[in-house]
């Protein structure tokens, strides 16, 4: 599997349910906060905002050019901008002078795919680069004359807006450079070779011998390249794709020993172990952890 077509892969599996959407007035100096555990979509229809962004824990996303980065310190939010909370930790938003914003609270399904968002993220622009989206996101909480309750067809709207934007997010989240790319990316064709063999199969009894058949060297120049190349031993590297694949099929639902055959372990107590290592609990541990995350 292709670097891309592993973003395609998250692109068709994020999948997110907005609540009901509200609209609300910000007087000077006023806080909007967003508890632990309450995702959500800010769009700032009018004003500014700034919130605080925790060491490492905030992507901001330039909406028109695609580049993001992550920061820390204050970030100042203007009139079309929009933010996205996935609920890890509380987040507080201030006006200085005023502002007018839809909010739209989220049930965002965990996925290893979301899992490398940041816990917030702030979309720069995002009215100049998806203007359609803007435009439904600014009437969004608005009832229509004399209805009692909110505007039909809302639900679907912000689906589709809340949608739109953690795709940008991720897409631009994807592209820059950061400390761990996934996949792994190189210009070598024989090392992207293996690459996408163990992502396809990762069950797979994987030999130090068959990968560097695979990438057309000998067992000690494809060791010493791999690692040259990725900074991780071939071995170190199948362990981490089945690791990452555990994650998926755990937050789907699939049970410990399912995922243990699937993976190609030759027991569950075998897989258990490795995924105590590799995560730092046990795989019912995270099943059931991510089952109280959906909820």
């Amino acid at each position: 599997m292709t670097p891309s077509h592993a973003l395609e892969r998250a692109f068709s599996r994020i999948d997110v349910s907005p609540g009901h959407a509200r609209r609300q007035r910000l007087d000077a100096g006023e806080r909007l906060t967003l508890a632990r555990g309450d995702a959500a979509l800010v769009y700032l229809r009018a004003g500014e905002l700034t919130g605080r962004a925790s060491q490492r824990s905030v992507c901001a996303v330039d909406a028109p050019s695609g580049s993001a980065a992550a920061i820390e310190g204050d970030r100042t939010l203007l009139a079309g901008d929009a933010v996205v909370a996935l609920g890890c930790h509380a987040l507080t938003l201030t006006s200085q002078s005023g502002a007018e914003v839809t909010v739209v609270p989220l049930t965002l399904t965990p996925t290893s795919d979301t899992r490398a968002l940041p816990p917030v993220v702030f979309v720069s622009e995002f009215a100049r680069a998806e203007p359609a989206a803007a435009g439904l996101a600014a009437h969004l909480g608005i009832p229509a004359p004399g209805a009692m309750g909110p505007r039909g067809g809302d639900t679907t709207i912000c689906k589709l807006m809340v949608t739109t934007v953690l795709l940008s997010a991720l897409r631009a989240w994807a592209a820059t450079a950061r400390e761990q790319t996934w996949p792994p990316r190189t210009d070598d064709p024989f090392l992207a070779r293996v690459v996408s063999a163990v992502i396809d199969d990762p069950g797979r009894e994987w030999t130090i011998d068959h990968l560097a058949a695979l990438g057309a060297m000998s067992r000690s120049v494809f060791a010493a390249r791999f690692r040259q190349v990725f900074g991780t031993s071939p071995a170190s590297y199948v362990t981490e794709v089945r690791m990452r694949r555990a994650k998926e099929l755990l937050d789907a639902g699939t049970g410990v020993s399912e995922t243990s055959r699937a993976l190609g372990y030759a027991s569950d107590e075998g897989f258990r172990r490795a995924f105590r290592r590799h995560v730092g609990v046990a795989p019912s541990a995270w099943r059931a952890g991510r089952r109280e995350l959906a909820v």
